[in-house]
Order: structure tokens, then C-alpha cells, then sequence
């Protein structure tokens, strides 16, 4: 386990690097390229603060490095808009303190007992919880690099031979009935994914795909932007305020559509997933073509119970882990793959591409599942069950392997696009 534990921190730190001082400068790495994000160089400190934090002090029962820079690097109490006018480390102070701390990381590694009675190391649980953090703000930084202007820093990959895609469309029927949704003994979850209980499901239809930027340029084609009876209240007013007509990044030049994609301008492809479309646009989708959006234990019941034997599967394919032909993860395409490119991904009721491509908007908001229990503190779900958070699931190209399963839970408010969002399509079965 230590072996693992040590290779995952290495990689999510040489992926930090790559997305930061391997890519810009420090004007780049210091300036905020939009309010919706971070300056490149607060998230890069902000891992290592957050590994000091939980792997040095929590777990290790050392003194803090710096605690005169945890107010700094918390999220909660610096707005993401305002955190460039903070006194935040330089690209190059901040190197230097996340070197300090992974030698003390490492050193304590190598004396960890992984108590099982100690629930924060038991299975090696806050080394996982650190791994996919760090994770999780590459896939942000991502995000701001999408946001920010100039030209190309990030390396482009062509399709691998394997993701050649098929024909979009189709659906599967799932069968009523109860599944197990959850987990209790991942050692990799968190506290909202816990604890494994039993929902019953009625029968409904979903998409074998995600929807294509071709069905999207259907929508947009038949004024869907521009007819109230498709949105909710909420979604209209947000597409009136706002004046969207578009996913984000995308732009007309006479009777074709384009799209940035990291600096590169490009046609749209009509066989990838849409992706940065907010959960309005996509209900609004939905509505429009007769269907709607799967309720987050519909998603999760499509992505994992196996009818055959009865049980819930630890990602859509079983429980090895995420290979290159299961699907498109951990930023090897700065792109979704063509819709079909993945057959070996498949769950059991032949749904593609649920995990990897894009995060699937669901219709159901954020909440703890019954028997829930914060842990190791509030600030990462409780704080945000509730109010108008709605669930993502499955990850996209930009999620790294370790920070997405069948049973992972992400949110986000329902308009926000410059996350990598697309969803699917689902039905009643009663429906016609």
C-alpha cells in the first residue's frame, strides 16, 4: 500500500506542475484569467496546504510548516473571485513549501501503521482522500485554463485508433425494482457515497449515450433557446438574463458553428457529448425532445446494478480498474471522445460512457443519503446539502481514475458551464 500511496502522490503533483509552472509563466500563474476561478498559483498551493493539513498534522501528529498561510489557501473563507488580491505565495515559494511538506508526507509514510481502529488511516483512507483532492483541482485548473485567453500551452492528442465512435442514439429499459446505491466499504469514498443502502427504482428508459453536439445543434436549430415552454421558471430567467443561446465556448461564423477548446478554435464535432451546458440547458434539452434528465439513483442504478447476479458493480464494467479501453479519463484527450468509442466500458444493461467524456447532469439535488455521517469534516458535503446544488455524476475526460467510481457524487449550481457538463436522456417506461 505504501508503494501506491507514494506513486499517486507523485502523480497527482507531476500533473499540478504540468498544469501550472510546466505551462505559464509567473504573470500567468499570478493573474486571475476569469472570476469564476482561482489564480493558477492559489491552487497549487492550496494541495499542498490541504496535504499538510490532514497528512502532516492530522494523521502524522506534526507541527504545522506554515500555519500563518492556512487562512490564505481556505476555500471557504476566500471567495474565488477575491483570491487574487490576496498575499499568496509565489509560483516558486509555493514549489518550495509543497516539497517541504511531500518530504514530511513521504518520511511519516514510511512509519504508517494503517490502524483499521483508526478511521482517518484504516485502508489508508486520508492519503486517498488527499490523492483525489489533488486530483480534483487539476481537473480545475483545467477548467481555467478552458477560461483563459491566448494561445495554446496545453499539448493536443488526436483520437487513439480505439475511440473511433458509432452511431449515436438508442436506448435501454431498466427493469424496476431495488438495487444497492452507495458504499460502505470503498476505502477510496467519501462521506457522502456512504453508507450502501437499498432505493427501489421504477422502470425507465435511458440514453445507450450521452446527447451529441449534433442533437444540441438540433435544439438550438429549432429555436430551443428561444422558447420559454422547453425551460422552468428558473432555467428562462436565467437564459434571459444571461442572453445564452449557445453551450459555452462556442460561436456562429455564417452558417457553421465553432468552438474553443484551450486556445485552439475549432469546427464542432457533432458525434462528442456536448459538454459546457449548464443543468438549465440541459433540462431544457430534455424537455424539448420529449424525455428528461435520470434522477441520481436512476443514473447510478443504469451505470451499476447487474441484473444477471443481482448486485452493484464498483464501476460500470465490474470492479477492475479504469483501463484505456473502458473510457476517457485522466486528461489523455482534452476532449470528450466520439459517442460509441468505448463499448468495453459498457454496464451491464449496455449503457456507454457513463464514466469519463463528460460529468451527466441529473435532476436531483445534493443531500446526505440516509444513515449519513460527516467525516472528517463538514466542510467537504454537509455544508452543502440542500439549496440548489445539483448532482453530477461520472466524471469526465479531465477526472483522473482515482477520483471517480460508479458510486461518486459530484455537484455543482445548476448554472454554471465552465465545468466539463453534458448529460444523458431518460424516459418513463410507462411512456411513449
Amino acid at each position: 500500500m505504501r508503494r501506491r500511496i507514494a506513486d499517486e502522490l507523485d502523480q497527482g503533483r507531476r500533473r499540478s506542475h504540468g498544469l501550472t509552472v510546466e505551462a505559464l509563466d509567473a504573470a500567468e500563474l499570478v493573474g486571475q484569467h476569469s472570476p469564476l476561478m482561482s489564480p493558477l498559483v492559489w491552487d497549487l498551493a492550496h494541495v499542498g496546504n490541504y496535504e499538510e493539513q490532514w497528512l502532516v498534522r492530522a494523521a502524522a501528529g506534526q507541527d504545522a510548516l506554515r500555519p500563518d498561510i492556512d487562512i490564505l489557501y481556505d476555500a471557504f473563507e476566500n471567495p474565488r473571485a477575491g483570491r487574487v488580491s490576496l498575499p499568496l505565495l509565489s509560483p516558486e515559494e509555493a514549489q518550495d513549501y509543497n516539497a517541504r511538506v511531500r518530504a514530511r508526507v513521504l518520511d511519516a509514510l514510511e512509519r504508517e501503521t494503517f490502524d483499521p481502529a483508526d478511521p482517518l488511516s484504516g485502508g489508508g483512507f486520508v492519503y486517498h482522500m488527499v490523492i483525489q483532492h489533488e486530483h480534483q483541482h487539476d481537473e480545475t485548473m483545467l477548467a481555467t485554463h478552458q477560461l483563459r485567453r491566448g494561445h495554446p500551452v496545453l499539448a493536443d492528442r488526436p483520437y487513439p485508433e480505439a475511440a473511433a465512435g458509432t452511431a449515436a442514439g438508442g436506448e435501454v429499459l431498466i427493469e424496476a425494482g431495488p438495487f444497492t446505491m452507495g458504499t460502505t466499504g470503498d476505502p477510496w469514498s467519501y462521506d457522502n457515497e456512504r453508507p450502501a443502502h437499498t432505493v427501489h427504482v421504477g422502470a425507465f428508459h435511458i440514453g445507450v449515450h450521452p446527447v451529441t453536439n449534433a442533437a444540441h445543434l438540433a435544439f438550438m436549430a429549432d429555436g430551443g433557446y428561444d422558447d420559454p415552454r422547453w425551460w422552468s421558471q428558473a432555467g428562462w430567467e436565467w437564459r434571459s438574463r444571461s442572453g445564452k443561446r449557445a453551450p459555452a465556448f462556442w460561436r456562429r461564423d455564417g452558417g457553421d458553428w465553432w468552438r474553443r477548446r484551450f486556445g485552439r478554435v475549432e469546427p464542432v464535432p457533432p458525434d462528442e457529448p456536448v459538454q459546457h451546458v449548464c443543468f438549465h440547458e440541459a433540462e431544457a434539452h430534455a424537455r424539448w425532445a420529449g424525455r428528461r434528465l435520470p434522477t441520481e439513483a436512476e443514473w447510478e442504478k443504469a451505470a451499476r446494478y447487474d441484473p444477471a447476479r443481482g448486485t452493484s458493480l464498483r464501476f460500470p464494467w465490474g470492479d477492475e480498474e479504469p483501463g484505456s479501453r473502458h473510457a476517457n479519463l485522466g486528461q489523455h484527450l482534452l476532449r470528450p471522445a466520439p459517442v460509441g468509442a468505448y463499448p468495453a466500458g459498457a454496464s451491464p444493461s449496455g449503457v456507454q460512457q457513463l464514466i469519463g467524456d463528460v460529468w451527466e447532469w441529473t435532476s436531483s439535488g445534493f443531500t446526505g443519503y440516509p444513515g449519513f455521517r460527516a467525516f472528517p469534516y463538514r466542510e467537504y458535503s454537509e455544508v452543502f446539502f440542500g439549496g440548489d446544488y445539483r448532482v453530477l455524476r461520472g466524471g469526465s475526460w479531465a477526472t483522473h481514475p482515482t477520483a471517480v467510481r460508479g458510486t461518486f457524487r459530484n455537484w455543482d449550481l445548476p448554472v454554471r458551464r465552465q465545468i466539463f457538463t453534458g448529460f444523458r436522456l431518460a424516459r418513463d417506461a410507462e411512456a411513449a
